[in-house]
This record gives structure tokens, C-alpha cells and sequence, in this order.
């Protein structure tokens, strides 16, 4: 039976990247990685070899890791993610922080998450504010499934969910805060067709032909459920900043702005509810 070290060195070599290897090993094996640096030295069962071998390939030939081993960490939440939602990522944390930053010390406040897909930034906020309301919508019935589950697992009650098409099913709700990670790659994007893009769900990615068909919905439909001071927070591509104020200012909002992320790129843009 083959030592780990010889396999795990023979999957990075095949991915190019040993932290992948290490992460699916870990998930075949159910251990994390500080023990299979401490039993490098072990043989593997060879069932535990071939479930190595499977995952080793379909990565090569592009599936995600995250869906891979169903899991994604985002904040400081374990998510499930599946084919069914967009796999969270490192830069909507930024999101999260900047809508913990706007949220009402006291009271119980409302706070809403447009396609919210895995929960991720729902069930982030409503971890670091258990006084808050939080309600998170999507249009996918069985990203909700996924969300839903999620709520239970990390042991969150403050999050109800609603099944409809952005702000649809909220008719006569207002809310203190509304945030959102909408699609906002333009359909014609090659990166579409590209790595972890090509099997992520098309219609959490992409927005019609610059990318901002679902920003302007958002931007046109929130202000009829933010209460008077609220914000609105939208993530949105790198270069979509200018065009993001443009927006919220055009449709009557106050002290707008955009936030960079950690390589200095645009990333949030928000505005006030007068």
C-alpha cells in the first residue's frame, strides 16, 4: 500500500497545488491537515487510495474543491455549498464587516440578504448580532435547502428564509439594512468558461451584457423597503464602482460610497435611505 507523503506529492504534482491536495486527502480521510503531516509516513487502505484517485481527477479536470468535499468556510461559519450555489468567497467578508459597521446597536434590527445561495452572509451577520431580524431570499428552491441546513448546523435561529425573486415576496416589509452578492459578470464574460466559473450556477454569475441588469433592480426596488436611514450594500466586480454609485445616486440615495478590498480593488458599494 502507498505511503501518504508519496501520494499526497503525486496529487500536487498532477494539480499544481499541494493545499488542494492536502484539502481533499483530508476530506477522503476525515482529518485535518496537521495529522497528515504527523502520519506521513502511513499506508493507506487502498479504498481510501481509489476515493483519493477519484477526487485527484476530477479536480484536474475542473470541478471545484468546494464542491468536491461539499464544504466552503466563510467567516467564521463551515458552510455546505453544492452545484446548487455559489461558492462562497474570502472577498465577501467584506461585505459582511461593512454591514456589521451600519447595524443599530440596540433594539432588534431587520436586515435583509438578496440571493443569498448558501447563507453565507446571512447567517454571518445574524452569528455577530443575535438581537437582529435577518431574512434571506433566492429565487433557487434548492440553494434555500442548502441554506436552511446550514442555519442548523452552525446552530442559527435569527434567519428566516423566503423563497422568491429578489424582492418579490417582500411586499409592505421594510428593513434597517439590505445587503446583497448578486450576479454582476456580463453574459458575454470569458471567464465564464473558465475554471471554478464553468460549474458554478449561471444564473448566480451573470447579469445581462455589462453585468448590472440585477445591481439596477436591486438599487430601483430596495428603497421602498429600507426604513428611513437604512443602507443598502451591494458587492460588485472591480471595475463596476463608478457605475455602482452612479447608480444608488441616481435613484435618490445618500452618502455613497465605495469600499476596496484587500488588493485595493472596488468591491462594496452602498448608499442612505433619506
Amino acid at each position: 500500500m502507498p505511503e501518504l507523503r508519496h501520494l499526497l506529492a503525486d496529487a500536487a504534482a498532477r494539480l499544481g497545488d499541494r493545499a488542494e491536495a492536502d484539502i481533499l486527502l483530508g476530506h477522503v480521510l476525515g482529518t485535518p491537515r496537521s495529522w497528515l503531516i504527523a502520519h506521513a509516513d502511513d499506508a493507506l487502505a487502498d479504498s481510501d487510495v481509489a476515493a483519493f484517485a477519484a477526487l485527484v481527477a476530477r479536480r484536474e479536470a475542473g470541478e471545484p474543491v468546494a464542491y468536491l468535499t461539499g464544504r466552503r468556510g466563510f467567516w467564521t461559519l463551515e458552510l455546505e455549498v453544492d452545484p446548487a450555489t455559489l461558492i462562497p468567497r474570502p472577498e465577501t467578508e467584506l461585505l459582511v464587516e461593512l454591514a456589521l459597521a451600519r447595524l443599530p446597536a440596540g433594539g432588534s434590527p431587520r436586515v435583509l440578504d438578496l440571493g443569498t445561495g448558501s447563507g453565507a452572509i446571512a447567517l454571518a451577520i445574524a452569528r455577530e448580532c443575535p438581537h437582529a431580524r435577518v431574512t434571506a431570499t433566492d429565487a433557487s428552491a434548492a440553494a434555500l435547502v442548502v441554506a436552511r441546513r446550514n442555519a442548523g448546523r452552525n446552530r442559527i435561529a435569527n434567519v428566516a428564509f423566503v423563497h422568491g425573486d429578489w424582492l418579490a415576496p417582500l411586499v409592505g416589509e421594510r428593513f434597517e439594512l439590505i445587503v446583497s452578492n448578486p450576479p454582476y459578470i456580463a453574459t458575454d464574460d470569458p471567464h465564464l468558461a473558465q475554471g471554478d466559473l464553468r460549474f458554478e450556477p449561471a444564473s448566480a454569475l451573470a447579469s445581462g451584457p455589462d453585468g448590472l441588469d440585477d445591481i439596477r433592480r436591486i438599487v430601483a426596488g430596495a428603497r421602498t423597503h429600507l426604513a428611513p436611514g437604512g443602507w443598502l450594500l451591494f458587492e460588485h466586480g472591480w471595475d463596476q464602482g463608478a457605475a455602482a454609485r452612479a447608480l444608488l445616486e441616481g435613484a435618490g440615495y445618500g452618502e455613497v460610497f465605495t469600499a476596496q478590498d484587500l488588493e485595493g480593488r472596488d468591491r462594496v458599494t452602498g448608499g442612505r435611505s433619506a
